[in-house]
């Protein structure tokens, strides 16, 4: 199948090689020329623009776009003057899903097709393959099925779930029809926000081991300094990358993000070569903010996004305002790390 792809970022480029493996013509285009060239070498279709792209697809046409969700409305804006009625714009980032319902009827009205589709995979797609999670119109997804098959991890990836015998569907291939405009991207949504929520587990468990050894350390006498009331009970010196490793194999918390974990402490025990201050992207706030619209709790999830804004110092003048009451009411003095 032939497809358009704008946007060679690090899960573009990856999947656009990936198609391109498959057997699928795939004309790519990015800001980044190079990008561009050195997909040209490796099989895709070299474009220099857009409107470049556009004119070297056949109709009915099918753009995907792989880019940030913050462009994402200028980059139709640009692109759809060049499409044709019965073309097809497939939006792959992480996009709000009402954003996906809002442009989903404005280009119905010019005749073109949306499909929004949710894309979990990371930079070890292009060998492991690509979890999707699609919305849109079922005709316009159905015309897509190859070069989401192709992009999909495929049954071998998992074994079968028992009692699935005979229900077929894609699911087991690693791509999933949710449901109209919005769905993918919804359940990219609640995925990407269960994700944080996993991380923040790993992170905080960790963290605790990291600290069981704090009965090998002298700690301050004083008024502002919770007493260690047994140190004996705080001697344990773990070693984490054999921990994470350990729990790779039988444990019930095996996962891919223990494995990365696990590799991550392998090359770098003390990780230092982090700072800790952990980004949001977008989808863990969207995915409270749902959690609220419907009435859902999500106490975990609330708190893993709320954990990641601590992280960048973005609660320090909530701190300033506890100490300065500490200070007023004892006159309890900050104490210096």
């Amino acid at each position: 199948m032939q497809l358009g792809l704008i946007g060679l970022g690090r899960m573009g480029a990856n999947m656009a090689l990936r198609l391109v493996r498959a057997g699928h013509e795939v004309v790519v285009f990015d800001r980044n020329a190079a990008s561009v060239a050195d997909l040209a070498k490796q099989g895709a279709v070299a474009a220099g623009s857009m409107a470049d792209l556009a004119a070297k697809l056949r109709g009915p046409r099918h753009v995907w776009l792989m880019i940030p969700a913050g462009v994402v409305d200028a980059t139709i804006d640009e692109l759809v003057p060049l499409l044709s009625a019965g073309d097809t714009v497939v939006d792959g980032g992480n996009s709000w899903y009402k954003d996906d319902i809002r442009r989903s009827k404005a280009l119905a009205a010019k005749g073109l097709g949306y499909v929004d589709c949710g894309t979990s995979g990371g930079v070890w797609g292009l060998e492991r393959g690509y979890c999707l999670m699609i919305g849109g119109d079922t005709a316009a997804v159905q015309r897509l099925d190859p070069v989401f098959k192709a992009l999909a991890p495929g049954r071998a990836s998992a074994k079968p779930t028992p009692g699935r015998e005979g229900r077929g569907g894609t699911a087991e291939e690693g791509y999933l029809h949710c449901g109209p405009a919005g769905a993918g991207h919804f359940v990219k949504m609640i995925h990407n926000g269960i994700e944080y929520g996993m991380m923040a587990a790993f992170a905080e468990g960790l963290n605790i081991l990291e600290k069981a050894d704090a009965g090998n350390h002298a700690r301050e006498t004083d008024a502002e300094t919770t007493p260690l009331r047994n140190p004996d009970d705080f001697r344990y010196d773990f070693d984490l990358a054999e921990v994470t490793e350990l729990w790779r194999r039988g444990s019930v918390v095996t996962s891919w993000l223990l494995d990365l974990t696990a590799q991550a402490l392998a090359a770098d025990p003390k990780l230092e070569r982090f700072g800790g201050r952990v980004s949001d992207s977008g989808e863990g706030r969207w995915t409270v903010e749902a959690a609220i619209e419907v009435g859902a709790p999500a106490h975990v999830l609330s708190a893993a996004l709320f954990d990641r804004f601590e992280s960048r110092d973005a609660a320090q003048f909530a701190n300033k305002v506890q100490s300065a009451m500490r200070f007023g009411f004892g006159g309890h003095l900050e104490k210096k790390h």
